[in-house]
């Protein structure tokens, strides 16, 4: 099974949900599109402990923190979403977007239009502030008018039962992983959230 994980924003914990996924399913780990350093293939790979996973290596690493399409921009490189094709892997792959679900690629396309274009389902990570569920109902919407599949939601940081009640009920999605503020983030911590998610898969 191939999933997309997605976010409500840069920063909401795409990258750590991430390797908590390729954990549970021991699956390979893809982001198509890296604009500026570290590079997050680096952090998933360091928080995973099974032998199975593998790394494969992106598409465009692109030297300037922003935006691809303006990263791009600067290192003279096209982006288009029908030139990525899906690696071939037997196993299960884990693709990682770049920000959220409205950052462009290009004048024309956004990180929204991979999965759409590739039929595969969305992991949709949601990180809990003040003005959060306008953004993450906005990203639901957006998804559901574009038809794309969702298999559900991941809450990010400390808990908010409120804010969490109330984009379940307007979304429909079920949740499938609260990740709680921890002090630190290491093997035994993705591991623990690992055992957790793969209930809910």
């Amino acid at each position: 099974m191939n999933y997309f994980i997605t976010a409500i924003g840069t920063d909401s914990g795409k990258s750590l949900f991430s390797a908590i996924i390729c954990e549970a399913l021991e699956a390979d780990y893809w982001k198509p599109i890296q604009a500026g350093y570290p590079r997050d293939t680096d952090y998933v790979g360091g928080l995973l402990s099974n032998l199975k996973s593998e790394l494969i290596p992106e598409k465009y690493v692109l030297n300037t923190p922003a935006s691809p399409h303006y990263a791009a921009e600067i290192d003279n490189i096209k982006l288009e979403v029908v030139d990525f094709d899906i690696p071939k892997t037997e196993n299960d792959l884990i693709i990682e977007g770049a920000g959220g679900v409205l950052v462009p690629i290009n004048n024309k396309e956004f990180v929204i239009d991979f999965p759409k274009h590739w039929n595969i389902p969305v992991i949709l990570v949601a990180n809990l502030y003040l003005g959060s569920i306008n953004h993450t109902l906005l990203t639901i919407n957006e998804l559901k008018r574009r038809g794309v599949e969702v298999k559900g939601i991941v809450f990010n940081g400390p808990s908010n039962p409120s804010s969490e009640d109330i984009i379940l009920k307007h979304s429909g999605y079920n949740c499938l992983l609260r990740i709680k503020e921890e002090k630190e983030i290491n093997h035994a911590v993705v591991r623990k959230y690992a055992a957790e998610l793969k209930k809910n898969l």
